[in-house]
């Protein structure tokens, strides 16, 4: 990872004693705030502030743990590396565009420099003037430097490769997070399918408790009615021997 760059970035956002706060997270999954206060030679409200920031822009979540005999919460803190690096590819990307309209600007337009102010201006600042330098008086010349197109060209190229080396990581992370979302899913299912075959399973003992169950109760009647009918037989047979 650019860690680098994304130390900038987070100077940008939260300032200079957070630099170096991303060489504690990378890579790392719940990191105590504790630690990272100590390490930093930070207290941990100002360590908190640093985070919440940081937070805001979807750069950290976290997790938190009540001490149950104290009472107050610990929060453990983890980089969202996806997030960081595309902050990272879109100040990169509109730090080239800048580039770019720079160098075309020096490409199509022809800009003027005073040699004893060290100024330069367009040409049609120049024009307005009379090529006449406001500061010293000095007569404005064509600044033909091809210097500064080159570090241009160079400063662009440089940075596109940075940009491509986030990009890459960009899509390594997405691939990541694509193969872990697959593999809940699969869990997920395997889970769906083990309950689906337990509650089948369930179904049947029941459907077969409730047959015996009515077995049951039909072999219950069945006996019950051939009492009765005995019963009625020997009423019958006492009365013809009266």
């Amino acid at each position: 990872m650019q860690t680098k760059l994304l130390n900038d970035i987070v100077s940008e956002i939260v300032g200079k004693e957070a630099s170096n706060i991303l060489d504690l997270l990378i890579g790392k999954k719940d990191v105590n705030e504790f630690l990272i206060a100590k390490k930093l030679k930070l207290t941990i409200n100002q360590a908190r502030n640093i985070f919440y920031k940081l937070s805001n822009f979807g750069l950290v979540s976290f997790t938190r743990k009540k001490d149950k005999r104290k009472g107050w919460y610990t929060y453990f803190w983890t980089l969202n590396t996806f997030r960081a690096l595309e902050l990272l590819e879109k100040r990169l990307k509109k730090e080239i565009e800048g580039l770019e309209q720079q160098l075309k600007s020096r490409e199509t337009k022809r800009f003027y420099l005073c040699k004893t102010c060290k100024t330069e201006i367009t040409e049609e600042t120049a024009l307005l003037h009379n090529f006449i330098c406001q500061e010293c008086g000095e007569v404005y010349e064509l600044n033909e430097d091809k210097k500064i197109l080159n570090d241009l060209r160079n400063k662009i190229v440089r940075l596109e490769k940075q940009r491509q080396d986030v990009f890459q990581e960009l899509e390594k992370v997405r691939e990541e997070e694509s193969k872990r979302i697959s593999r809940r899913e699969k869990r997920e299912q395997k889970k769906k399918v083990k309950k689906r075959k337990e509650l089948k399973k369930e179904a049947l003992k029941i459907k077969k408790r409730k047959k015996k169950k009515i077995k049951k109760q039909k072999k219950k009647l069945k006996k019950k009615k051939a009492r009765k009918i005995k019963k009625r037989k020997k009423k019958r047979g006492n009365r013809k021997k009266i």
